[in-house]
């Protein structure tokens, strides 16, 4: 049986495949798999442990700080309040995320995705949940019990996902009083009339509250990503680059020994099984050992590292790559003897994505005529 984390990282994850075929089939839009897969391993295995390290703040609070207001109400009324006031508190972390620089430094990594879709839903800094606490802390304070916070914040991160959604134009009445993806594309639109406008996560009550709605105008191109920033696709430099930035230090460089391509479809294919992996480590979280629950994580957080490289074009990442993806299934297929079906399917795929990744890095002349 399949945890509710877990089942939900897996119904993401098809929705994003299914939104990408339908764009792909239906108005013939290619898939950009460097981006997307930037997307869905922008670094979720670490934002995973952070997102504990929220709730656990979050518990902490309640226990030795709470004024013990909102528990004292009807169970419908604290509802209510955790629905509105979450999404209050969300509305102003977005906005001071985008004026203040050292928050803006943490949110820029949702921003540097030049194309508009479910994936871009996903794609984060590894810091947020960090960098989110400080603004909901307040939920705890009040004392809005930890099961309505989660439900809660569960809820309306999955309306954000939405948001992102590319096929859907217009959402009708939805437009008049929520935040839909034809006002989230104003959002993350470059041009000057769309910058710092439309901030809210779920309700548009608060962008027009405090005066940041700007509707989609017709006519108007709409190009995405920020202007004045190289796009990455190596979450390391993503999640820290701006940050060093805003502390005037220089990011470590290392020097590549040649550039490595190979076709984005490979890159796309090793992404969603290295996802389909993080997956299968929230699922089994509890249940693994120390040990072997510390090299999964490493591995498919260097896996990640790795795919950013390797869609840079940097024969390191592809090194690593084949090193990581020979490496997990001989470990959790021998060693720890991972023999229910979810594991098996994935670490297999894996083994031999390695191995086509190992044929092309050392035969490359082979690959470039069967691929």
């Amino acid at each position: 049986m399949m945890n509710p984390f877990a089942l939900s990282f897996l119904i993401m994850l098809a929705f994003v495949l299914a939104e990408l075929l339908i764009l792909k089939w239906v108005r013939k839009t290619p898939v950009p798999w460097k981006d997307v897969i930037f997307n869905l391993n922008s670094g979720h295995i670490l934002m995973w442990v952070f997102r504990g390290v929220e709730v656990a703040a979050f518990a902490l609070l309640l226990r030795h700080v709470n004024l013990h207001i909102v528990d004292q109400w009807p169970v419908a009324a604290q509802w209510v309040f955790a629905f509105f006031t979450w999404d209050l508190c969300f509305y102003w972390m977005h906005r001071l995320h985008h004026k203040i620089p050292l928050l803006w430094a943490v949110h820029v990594v949702h921003h540097q995705g030049e194309h508009f879709n479910l994936s871009l839903g996903v794609r984060n800094s590894w810091y947020s949940s960090l960098t989110n606490f400080p603004f909901i802390a307040i939920l705890a304070v009040l004392g809005v019990p930890l099961e309505i916070f989660l439900v809660v914040s569960s809820l309306h991160y999955t309306v954000q996902l939405y948001n992102h959604n590319a096929l859907v134009n217009k959402s009708g009445i939805l437009d008049r009083f929520m935040i839909t993806p034809s006002h989230h594309r104003v959002h993350h639109g470059t041009d000057k009339r769309y910058i710092n406008r439309n901030f809210g996560g779920t309700l548009l009550l608060w962008d027009r509250l405090f005066g940041s709605f700007q509707p989609e105008l017709e006519g108007v191109e709409m190009r995405y990503g920020v202007k004045g920033m190289t796009p990455t696709h190596n979450p390391l430099l993503a999640s820290n680059g701006k940050l060093f930035t805003w502390l005037r230090a220089r990011f470590p460089h290392w020097q590549s020994r040649g550039t490595f391509e190979v076709p984005e479809l490979f890159i796309g294919i090793g992404g969603v099984i290295l996802f389909g992996l993080v997956i299968y480590y929230v699922n089994h979280e509890a249940a693994l050992a120390g040990a072997q629950q510390a090299i999964l994580f490493a591995l498919i957080f260097g896996g990640t590292l790795a795919l950013g490289g390797l869609s840079d074009a940097r024969r390191w990442g592809a090194i690593a790559w084949v090193a990581i993806a020979l490496a997990m299934p001989a470990l959790y297929l021998g060693w720890y003897g991972a023999r229910d079906a979810w594991g098996m399917v994935f670490l297999t795929a894996l083994l031999a994505h390695g191995l086509d990744g190992a044929r092309r890095l050392w035969w490359p002349a082979a690959a470039e005529t069967r691929a």
